[in-house]
Order: C-alpha cells, then sequence, then structure tokens
C-alpha cells in the first residue's frame, strides 16, 4: 500500500508537472517562439532529454505500477508498505519545498525560459532572487521534489527517479552554460564566478 503521504507526495509531483506545462505555455506566449527545445537536441543533450522525461515517469508512475502489480513490489525491498510515516512524512516537505522553488524559478525566467538548448535559441541572463544563490534553482528545485517522492514512497524506481535526473541535468548543464558563454559572453562569466552551479553563497572564485 502507499501511506497518506505518499499520495500527497504523488499528488504534489503531479501538480508541479501541470504547473510547468502552463509556464512553460506562458513562457512560450511572451517570447513569441517555442520555447520547448528537447525535439531539437542531439547528441548528450538529446540523451538528457530523455533522462528528464524517464526520470519524472519513473518518480509518478512506478509506485503505480507496484500497486497494481503486488508481484513487483513484493520482490523490491525498498517497498515499506506505507509503513514509514515519519520518512514519508519528510518527504512530503521535501516535495513540496521543492516544487515551490522548482516553479517560483520557471517563472521568474520570464521570456528567457527554454526547455532544454540548442544554440542561438538562450534568453536574456537572469541574476537575480533565486538566481543569486544558484545558477540552476529549477534543477535544484526539480531534484527536491523527485527526492522528496522517494523518501515518501520508497521503492526501485522513485530511487532511480532523482539519481538519473541528476544526470540529466549535469549533462543539460554543461552543455547550457557553453551556449550563455557564447550568446552573453562576459556578463556570464562574472555570474558564473560569483553564483555556484547548484546552490550556496556567492563567492568571488569561479567554480
Amino acid at each position: 500500500m502507499i501511506s497518506g503521504f505518499g499520495w500527497a507526495a504523488l499528488a504534489l509531483l503531479f501538480g508541479y508537472l501541470a504547473l510547468f506545462f502552463w509556464g512553460s505555455a506562458l513562457a512560450a506566449q511572451a517570447a513569441g517562439r517555442p520555447v520547448w527545445l528537447f525535439a531539437r537536441a542531439t547528441g548528450r543533450d538529446r540523451l538528457a532529454a530523455i533522462g528528464f522525461r524517464a526520470a519524472f515517469a519513473f518518480a509518478f508512475f512506478g509506485p503505480l505500477l507496484w500497486l497494481a502489480v503486488p508481484a513487483l513490489h513484493k520482490v523490491d525491498p525498498l517497498w515499506t508498505e506505507g509503513r514509514a510515516v515519519l520518512l514519508g512524512l519528510v518527504g512530503v516537505f521535501v516535495a513540496g519545498l521543492g516544487a515551490m522553488v522548482a516553479f517560483a524559478a520557471q517563472m521568474s525566467m520570464g521570456s528567457s525560459w527554454r526547455v532544454g538548448v540548442v544554440g542561438g535559441e538562450t534568453g536574456d541572463l537572469v541574476s537575480g532572487g533565486l538566481y543569486r544563490f544558484s545558477r540552476n534553482p529549477t534543477f535544484v528545485g526539480q531534484a527536491a521534489l523527485l527526492a522528496g517522492v522517494a523518501m515518501a514512497v520508497p521503492s526501485f524506481p522513485t530511487i532511480l527517479a532523482p539519481v538519473l535526473f541528476l544526470w540529466s541535468a549535469s549533462a543539460q548543464v554543461r552543455s547550457e552554460e557553453a551556449a550563455l558563454r557564447m550568446a552573453i559572453g562576459p556578463d556570464y562569466d562574472r555570474y558564473a564566478a560569483s553564483v555556484p552551479r547548484w546552490i550556496g553563497r556567492k563567492s568571488r572564485a569561479a567554480e
């Protein structure tokens, strides 16, 4: 079974995804161009795009499949049958916080928001708000959301989800940074030198 906290975490994940697509549609309208670039990704970026999709699919559909097919969760040593109540409570808190951070960061990008990376398709540099503490707060929030779901509904697919997500995010960030340096130049270099790639305090030295 899935505990009440587990269902709450899955509801948070579903709600976040709905907001993510809604926010992306608003950004596309504001920019006057498509912001969904995954279809044009190549090489490592295409693998990252697949990884992102798979991570969220594992996190949401994995527990439902385990619940629908008992033979699967019976052989999963991570499945708790909803008995890890404290872990579930912490998971819901982490998932909720992650969802809020991810969506707030996405919306603060405005028309600069992009889903994926393609050379020549970068927006303006955004360095205020959450972007003062992380160059990629959306990814930080999404990773926390998936980690929270994994805590609230422990299982092989939900544990795999944040691992796969972090690999995909790391791969895409490398490409994004190269594209931003080419498009923005010294301004991005100065920003990257003072704000961590993931999360932390400003520093004077680059990573």
